[in-house]
């Protein structure tokens, strides 16, 4: 009677988990930075801004140089902390 149900049992949603909560955890680190960099360096005089290739700091900082950033962590993550799961509903194990 206390059968556990086909989630429990199948590892590919212990692996989805994972992979949803390090998802998570790039969005927040994302968002940290933008709004660090845009509300850090941003929030002070426009004639106190320094600037980086011709935009304000806090702008190059927080969306260009973050969409940089980004890019990397995720092709990283992705690469080396993620896994190649099969979407079959059964896995033979005879195989």
């Amino acid at each position: 009677m206390n059968e556990k149900t086909s989630a429990e049992k199948d590892p590919r949603f212990k692996i989805a988990n994972k992979e949803a909560l390090i998802g998570i955890g790039l969005v927040l680190f994302n968002f940290i930075w933008w709004f660090a960099f845009a509300y850090g360096l941003g929030g002070k005089d426009p004639s106190e801004y320094t600037y980086v290739f011709g935009l304000p700091a806090w702008f190059f900082y927080s969306c260009v140089a973050g969409v940089v950033v980004m890019a990397i962590l995720v092709f990283f993550v992705v690469k080396y902390f993620f896994t190649d799961v099969s979407f079959d509903d059964e896995v033979d194990k005879d195989q």
